[in-house]
């Protein structure tokens, strides 16, 4: 089941769980889609994997399967990819 994180990991843009604008790679690491396009070229900075669109969970399932709470922000920041 995916954690459905609340929050950009570069910029900590607030994400919630109806969002479109949500990108995630396999292991569920959040970006939305400007840090996912412009600063990270579609690529995770943790894993390297592809960043994709999140689903977006039905409102019946998301009342009996909650959205994580837990925000994750990288201190640092997100370095733009290497060209």
């Amino acid at each position: 089941m995916l954690e459905l994180r609340p929050n950009c990991e570069c910029c900590d843009k607030d994400l919630p769980p109806e969002s479109r604008e949500a990108m995630i790679c396999t292991f569920e690491c959040t970006f939305c889609v400007e840090c996912a396009t412009d600063v990270l070229a579609g690529t995770c900075p943790n894993c390297g994997g592809e960043l994709v669109r999140r689903p977006v969970r039905p409102l019946g399932k998301l009342e009996k399967y909650p959205a994580s709470t837990k925000r994750v922000l990288k201190a640092e920041g997100c370095a733009p990819k290497a060209a």
